[in-house]
């Protein structure tokens, strides 16, 4: 990795935060598939770092929180005694997000139990100003989290969402057709209006199209929980800080005003 020239690297990232697989990207660029995995996990530590320092002091009105899953080496239903519960088996990747900049001000990758979603809200509490309105899937843990990282300074509310039973769940990934959404007020003054996760959802279709190891149905998966850090930290700093959103026309970071350009990906190598 260390005599790759400073265009090879950029192709390769380019082709991994386009959503190619790692194979994929060896035969396009003629990179070892071994050396692809040390430079994305290389840059992927950076991109951590980059993004601890960078999102910090975000003045957000309205945030969106959800959480998409993967799986690392093997899922969950094959784990046996042998194996790693903690870095092997189904994985989650907490994401929130501004609803209006579309910045992507914290995630955090691991088990969804109570532990990870407590650490995660207080991660996304230190790097926001001010009170905002947050808005939360139905995941039970996120109560008592949201309480202790925010006390009464968020106007909080979860949206329940109810799914028909078709009995085709079993066979297909995708939930069944919808058939209520119901707001509850949790804390604080919530407005109905932003009483919302559709821009979240969509993000992680988002996450789906442009990082090849969350798509479905392939051999992509994460082999190593290391890899899937790394991975996410890559696409996240990329996302906010190089990616120009259709929409708004610049990027995430420059809408919520923490960066005055766009980036090039070769401010992630560090």
């Amino acid at each position: 990795m260390n005599v790759l020239s400073t265009e090879q690297k950029l192709a390769v990232l380019a082709a991994m935060v386009e959503g190619n697989s790692i194979r994929s990207t060896e035969r396009m660029t003629g990179v070892h598939r071994d050396t692809i995995m040390r430079l994305v996990v290389q840059t992927g530590q950076n991109c951590e770092r980059v993004l601890n320092q960078k999102m910090r002091g975000i003045r957000s009105r309205h945030v969106q929180v959800d959480e998409i899953w993967t799986y690392c080496g093997i899922k969950e239903k094959r784990l046996r005694q042998e194996h790693d519960p903690v870095a092997m088996g189904d994985q989650y990747v907490f994401v929130a997000m501004d609803a209006e900049t579309k910045l992507i001000p914290s995630f955090l990758v691991g088990k969804r139990n109570p532990a990870n979603c407590y650490y995660f809200m207080q991660d996304l509490r230190e790097r926001i100003v001010g009170r905002v309105q947050l808005t939360t899937d139905g995941f039970r843990p996120y109560l008592p989290a949201v309480e202790d990282a925010f006390g009464g300074n968020v106007d909080y509310a979860m949206l329940i969402k109810t799914y028909q039973d078709t009995g085709e769940q079993e066979k297909r990934y995708s939930p069944g057709q919808i058939v209520n959404a119901v707001p509850i007020p949790v804390t604080g003054d919530p407005q109905p209006f932003h009483i919302s996760t559709s821009h979240i959802e969509r993000q992680n279709l988002t996450i789906r199209m442009q990082l090849r190891r969350f798509t479905r149905l392939t051999n992509a998966f994460s082999k190593k929980l290391v890899n899937l850090k790394a991975a996410c930290a890559l696409h996240f700093a990329w996302y906010n800080f190089c990616r120009v959103h259709s929409s708004l026309r610049v990027t995430p970071a420059m809408a919520a005003g923490i960066a005055s350009e766009v980036w090039g990906l070769e401010s992630l190598l560090g």
